[in-house]
């Protein structure tokens, strides 16, 4: 076994046994759509971060905190599929909101230039010019874990048509 799986292993020990077979059918499945995996031991826990390995982009990261465990999504096709942001429960839409604002897509001069932009797409009928870091990161639960799969499975998709 690699060192990666020897963290894969300890990282799925720190996860919630109620949420241990979500966090293992994300892994599964962005490791059948050529995604490999990077885990590294952080201050407040791990994080499992998966890069397509088709555009060398990330796609998700799992992160830990103090108050769970958290999933980042990193849409970078979400003008795709937008329409489904729509059907988000309240509480993603809330977090989607609050989000920072991408200060590079409002004015290229304001954020480092190594920054990569964040996304500019519709949901609910208003525009939304969000940071990649925050604007897709969501608690893992129950009334969550459906939604994100659907965005991660449209999110390969359109990947693979790019």
């Amino acid at each position: 076994m690699s060192k990666q799986d020897d963290l894969m292993v300890d990282f799925l020990d720190t996860v919630d046994k109620q949420y241990k077979d979500f966090v293992q059918q994300v892994h599964e499945f962005l490791l059948q759509n050529r995604c490999r995996y990077n885990i590294k031991s952080a201050k407040s826990g791990y994080t499992a971060s998966y890069v397509n390995q088709q555009n060398k982009r990330t796609i998700a990261t799992f992160i830990t905190r103090k108050s769970g465990m958290k999933l980042r999504l990193f849409p970078e096709h979400i003008l795709q599929y937008q329409a489904c942001l729509n059907t988000l429960p309240d509480n993603m839409k809330k977090d989607i909101k609050k989000a920072s604002v991408c200060k590079r897509l409002v004015d290229p001069n304001a954020c480092n230039p190594r920054c990569i932009k964040g996304y500019e797409f519709m949901m609910d009928n208003e525009v939304y010019q969000k940071c990649r870091y925050s604007a897709f990161q969501h608690a893992i639960c129950d009334e969550n874990n459906g939604f994100m799969m659907t965005l991660l499975e449209k999110e390969i998709e359109a990947s693979k048509c790019a």
